[in-house]
């Protein structure tokens, strides 16, 4: 497995000015990275910006001698009418037209973020096939420009492990697959090996995220799972997610694409990623 480090990582600095989308291939080149991922190029929804915006960072990272090696970006597959699901069809279109100018190879974008009072919207199975159909369609173009899409197990609604194995089955196409955030499952109050272990085989990408997981509010713990605990992000390696195992049950089902790095804790973002890439190639040594 190689390890690549996502640009989200760097939120803190970006926010802060300290750097730009642009200036993250170099350092992340310069942290001894592997490759990096790139989330919502700066721009949207003006495509046009996004393409020129993209454009840069892909020269920069050219100049720095690294890979982009995966795009991530939201989305929500269901909504009230067709003619949204299918403008949302049409948006993710374009934005497989920016993963192309970067390079990439894989592209993420969500399913769903909510339920609603009506309809289809008032259960994750009611949502479903509408959700799979359009993850369809969305696939079917990507597969034209060289680029394999995935779903990750985000959002609250489609977090479950059980969930995203239903979601791969229903869109049933050989260019889909799931993108396995080994923290994010923490969110739906899921063991991460068991949820790992489910859908292990057919995961194409991986992000390597680390909580700390709390019965009551505490410190930076204030986001509540779906099952009523708290959670907030730490350095990969240092916290609840037993990253050495959901790593090893990965290879055992034969993974071996990139491994991305994603910091969301609350000190400084370059101490942090550093930390975690650290305990990430202690990991991945260990398991061989």
């Amino acid at each position: 497995m190689k390890i690549s480090v996502s640009s989200y990582s760097f939120s803190q600095y970006i926010k802060a000015g300290k750097l730009t989308q642009a200036d993250c291939p170099a350092k992340a080149k310069e942290m001894g990275f592997d490759a990096i991922e790139f989330i919502d190029i700066d721009g949207a929804p003006d495509l046009e910006l996004q393409k020129k915006n993209a454009e840069a960072i892909k020269a920069a990272a050219d100049k720095a001698g690294i890979e982009i090696n995966a795009y991530t970006i939201g989305a929500n597959l269901y909504k009230d009418t067709k003619e949204e699901m299918d403008a949302e069809v049409e948006r993710l279109k374009g934005q497989l037209e920016i993963a192309k100018i970067l390079g990439v190879t894989v592209m993420r974008h969500d399913a769903c973020w909510s339920l609603g009072k009506k309809g289809a919207s008032r259960s994750f199975d009611l949502m479903l096939p509408f959700i799979a159909e359009n993850a369809r369609k969305v696939t079917e173009y990507a597969e034209t420009l060289g680029i394999r899409t995935c779903t990750e197990n985000h959002g609250y609604i489609a977090q479950d492990s059980d969930r995203m194995e239903r979601l791969f089955n229903a869109v049933n196409h050989d260019n889909y697959g799931l993108l396995v955030d080994i923290g994010n499952f923490i969110c739906a109050d899921e063991d991460p090996t068991k949820a790992v272990s489910r859908v292990a085989p057919y995961a194409i990408h991986v992000h390597l995220k680390d909580m700390l997981v709390r019965p009551e509010p505490t410190g930076s713990c204030r986001n509540m799972t779906r099952g009523g605990n708290y959670f907030c992000g730490t350095v990969v390696g240092e916290g609840d997610v037993p990253v050495k195992k959901c790593l090893r049950i990965l290879k055992r089902a034969g993974y071996d694409g990139y491994v991305s790095l994603e910091y969301e804790g609350v000190e400084d973002c370059m101490a942090g990623i550093a930390r975690g890439l650290a305990n990430v190639k202690k990991i991945l040594e260990e398991i061989g």
